[in-house]
């Protein structure tokens, strides 16, 4: 029975994959309904705390957007690039992953990823080296996000053992930052020059390749204003967080718990937002980043709960057997992380499910140093905004090739995460 129901999780989650988008959610739900009403367990936990999480950032953001705040970042990208267009590969994922830290979601990449293009194309650089450490980036910045649920939800678990909100931010920032720099200088020398790729010769032949056309901005009056407000909310998250840390203890009792505190943070931000820029709230629904944020919830619903429902029918089983294994070899948890997240499709999904039962099993330092494993999203070309750097490359250097895990992202992403995880066993006992 364990194996036949092993197989019925895979099966949805392989579902959902082949459907993608919100389809994982979908797939997630109906795998719900398998286990419980055709195999006999019980439901897991619905990971509410993430979902509402993830909703009010997301709501923060899209408010942001509409007042022309993205808008106005992606100019200020583009100008960055265009200074030193030559060190492209260096500077791009350093934009994503700064743009992911504010917003505490990857999809704000996707505005950026034509400029990438752009840029790279006119100075005769192979498009899938920023596009690929650059998509990475902006995964990994997720676990060094203040305002990211998979940051919120694993902190509050490392609470009880005497490590701050701002314990944690202090390790997972240098550590997932300097791994994916040293990563983008890999990048450099993947791949074939344009000039010697047979893919890009043959578009440019037929006529596939486009020339840059000058990308004009209608930035709005205001949406200077809501990244400020957005940024200044960001900052109370993390003063407030630790503030009312147990390791400080200056405020004691707080009224607002962290989890809470960072909902209405953020939908205050919205509000301020909204108020101060003058724009119309129904066009937030319309917003990408509001679309995309939803979907997301939707995804993190399914999938959360269809793990949450097998791992919740066996954790003592799981616990006996991992326990011994993560006593003698401790990096395992890194790799569990890792494959986890690569089918539960997100990082906080796969942090509620699997940290509370490792950190009954090993010391929280290895929990902290093998935290961004949980961001191999890119190992199944499944992900939208790996998608959507497919599409926007029209060179093809940015591919899928036919073997499913021969594509642009997953050697710099295996790089990268291996990196962070390195980086975090060394300084993470510094810092705890």
């Amino acid at each position: 029975m364990p194996w036949l129901q092993l197989a019925v999780v895979l099966l949805f989650i392989f579902l959902g994959a082949r459907l993608g988008s919100i389809g994982i959610g979908f797939a997630g739900g109906a795998g719900v309904l398998v286990l419980c009403s055709g195999l006999g367990m019980t439901p897991g936990s619905i990971p509410i705390d993430v979902i509402l999480i993830i909703m009010a950032v997301i709501g923060a953001v899209a408010a942001m957007q509409v007042a022309g705040g993205l808008d106005y970042l992606v100019q200020q990208t583009e100008k960055i690039l265009r200074r030193q267009p030559k060190h492209i590969t260096l500077l791009a994922p350093l934009v994503t992953y700064i743009m992911t830290i504010l917003a505490g979601t990857g999809h704000t990449a996707y505005s950026t990823l034509p400029v990438i293009v752009e840029v790279a194309k006119e100075n005769g650089v192979r498009p899938s080296r920023p596009l690929s450490i650059s998509i990475i980036a902006s995964q990994i910045a997720i676990t060094a996000s203040p305002v990211s649920a998979a940051v919120v939800v694993f902190s509050g678990m490392l609470e009880p053992f005497n490590i701050s909100y701002l314990d944690l931010l202090m390790i997972v920032i240098p550590t997932t930052l300097s791994a994916c720099m040293l990563t983008a200088i890999v990048c450099n020398f993947l791949g074939l020059d344009l000039d010697k790729d047979p893919v890009y010769q043959a578009r440019l032949a037929q006529g596939l390749v486009y020339k840059h056309t000058n990308r004009t901005y209608t930035i709005k009056p205001k949406a200077r204003l809501s990244v400020i407000i957005f940024a200044l909310t960001i900052f109370s998250v993390v003063i407030y967080a630790t503030l009312i840390s147990d390791k400080l203890g200056i405020i004691q009792n707080p009224v607002l718990p962290r989890n809470e505190a960072i909902i209405v943070f953020m939908l205050t931000a919205a509000m301020l937002i909204a108020l101060t820029t003058k724009i119309n709230t129904h066009d937030i629904l319309n917003a990408q980043t509001f679309k995309s944020g939803m979907s997301a919830c939707i995804c993190v619903l399914g999938v959360a709960w269809l793990g949450n429902t097998f791992v919740a029918g066996y954790i003592d089983q799981i616990k006996l057997v991992a326990s011994e294994l993560l006593t003698n070899y401790p990096w395992l948890l890194a790799v569990t992380l890792f494959f986890a997240s690569m089918l539960l499709y997100s990082q906080a999904v796969t942090v509620r499910a699997l940290m509370p039962m490792a950190l009954t099993l090993v010391d929280p330092i290895i929990a902290i140093a093998s935290f961004s494993a949980v961001s191999a999203l890119f190992v199944l070309p499944t992900y939208p905004t790996l998608l959507a750097a497919v599409e926007m490359d029209d060179t093809g250097s940015t591919r899928i090739g036919k073997f499913i895990f021969n594509h642009s992202f997953f050697i710099p992403g295996v790089i990268a995460i291996t990196l962070s995880v390195l980086f975090g066993f060394i300084l993470a006992p510094l810092v705890v």
